[in-house]
């Protein structure tokens, strides 16, 4: 289950992405209110997408925040990953975070591996491939 902070990082990404290319920044209260935001806890999640890399932000009257990258080369499971960590239910089924498993005999032919890996496997491609433009 996704943490409340990667929801509202993919709801506040979203929003960004639908005025990506037309100039306007979006300050902090736009995007609360849009997407039903907390704005305290929406403050923290664009600060780490902005230290990310994924957000610029201006200073001032005409201030706000804006897309770095266009909305067509940012994944789900980049942001999944940046707040989230391991998208794998399993360890020893994980893709970037892999670890032996304490508790099997044989990972090799494991069932409850196998299963969780397809499981984890068949996330993993399909975050890969659903990107910001895609939502909008």
């Amino acid at each position: 289950m996704l943490t409340q902070k990667t929801r509202y990082s993919i709801l506040a990404m979203v929003r960004l992405a639908k005025e990506y290319g037309n100039g306007d920044l979006l300050v902090i209260n736009e995007i609360a209110e849009s997407e039903k935001i907390p704005k305290r806890f929406l403050e923290s999640i664009l600060l780490d997408l902005r230290k990310s890399g994924y957000l610029g932000s201006k200073l001032g009257k005409n201030g706000g925040y804006y897309l770095n990258k266009n909305p067509k080369e940012i994944n789900l499971l980049e942001i999944i990953e940046l707040f989230e960590g391991n998208v794998a239910f399993l360890a020893c089924a994980s893709k970037k975070y892999y670890q032996v498993c304490e508790h099997c005999k044989d990972e090799f032919n494991c069932s409850i591996r196998h299963v969780f890996k397809d499981i984890g496997d068949y996330t993993y491609n399909k975050l890969a491939n659903t990107y910001l433009d895609g939502l909008i």
